[in-house]
């Protein structure tokens, strides 16, 4: 579509140094405030784009895309997930769908570590009773948790995020164990030291610390079910930066409230922002709201993705970081 400037719908409010660039590039609306847009003005905003921006929050399915408009030939995701778009049928009516991987690794990954320690070094418990100024002093026997040094760390998923979190944990002692789709290469695995386990269950029986980093597909739905669950060990930890779905969370609350496993970590949920209430209550568990990638610098390199997908579309050619069915 070169000569043209595109009519580009932003559903969220992006840091403004991204919304600046963007509006020297392209005819763009930008949504305020800063509000996830219901379905029906969804609906409308893609009614009436060439580009849609969406974020995480934004439910694409495939009614809502039987709805848009003629113009609509890019949807430009802003976040590496893409979940929560109806990939195939935007591609069966000739939308192409872009993300922004690869720049919030470190930031994800720093947070699974944070949630780590969180976890096993009951640091929220410890701020609790600060902030309540109920500290009566140190004593021998007091918030007593677990060093990570020496436990054996399960990472489900070893794609960019999942060899962040690896390098992350070799430094801090954890003895790193991988599952995944496909092996690493050799050399690959020794860098960080990986032992690779074929079977999920076989893994998750033997380590102390599970860390989540594969993203959720129908493949993925539930992969750490209640039978699951069950296989490891009492006095684990499970740690998800990812996405929520991959988890049976209403087991995990189950196994949580009656100790058969040691505590939870968690940065994303099944239900989204509706998070179960019973797990608000449980002190071995720490919760955050879904801010793994909560960085200045990942969201601006996010935002120059979004415009460099949609740039190079408006250009006539195919976007970096368009999703292909084998990603699906």
């Amino acid at each position: 579509m070169p000569g043209r400037r595109l009519t580009v719908v932003v559903t969220r409010r992006l840091p403004e140094v991204v919304e600046t660039r963007l509006k020297e590039l392209f005819a763009v609306e930008i949504r305020d405030p800063d509000l996830p847009m219901g379905r029906d003005e969804l609906a409308l905003a893609m009614a009436r784009a060439d580009v849609l921006v969406p974020t995480v929050t934004d439910r694409i399915d495939a009614a809502l895309i039987g709805q848009a408009g003629e113009g609509l030939k890019l949807i430009a995701n802003f976040g590496a997930g893409f979940d929560h778009i109806d990939v195939a049928t935007a591609r069966g009516r000739g939308i192409l769908v872009t993300n922004t991987p690869g720049v919030v690794t470190d930031d994800t990954a720093d947070m699974a570590m944070a949630l780590m320690l969180a976890v096993t070094r009951r640091i929220p418990e410890g701020l609790a009773v600060m902030q309540a100024g109920e500290w009566t002093g140190w004593a021998p026997t007091a918030f007593l948790g677990h060093r990570l040094g020496g436990k054996r760390l399960g990472i489900l998923g070893m794609g960019r995020i999942g060899l962040a979190v690896a390098r992350r944990a070799r430094a801090f002692g954890l003895q790193v164990h991988y599952h995944n789709r496909r092996r690493l290469r050799e050399e690959t695995e020794a860098a960080v030291e990986a032992t690779y386990w074929e079977t999920l269950d076989q893994m998750v029986r033997r380590v102390d610390i599970l860390s989540i980093n594969c993203p959720h597909t129908p493949s993925t739905f539930h992969l750490m079910s209640a039978r699951r669950l069950k296989l490891m060990k009492p006095e684990a930890v499970i740690v998800n930066t990812s996405r929520g779905e991959v988890i049976d969370e209403n087991a995990l609350t189950r196994m949580l409230r009656a100790g058969e496993l040691g505590g939870a970590g968690l940065d994303v949920y099944e239900r989204g922002k509706d998070v179960n209430p019973r797990l608000r209550a449980l002190p071995n568990v720490v919760l955050l709201p879904h801010m793994g990638s909560a960085t200045h610098e990942g969201r601006i390199e996010m935002g120059e993705k979004v415009i460099i997908n949609i740039k190079t579309f408006a250009d006539g050619h195919r976007p970096p970081d368009q999703i292909l069915p084998g990603m699906l």
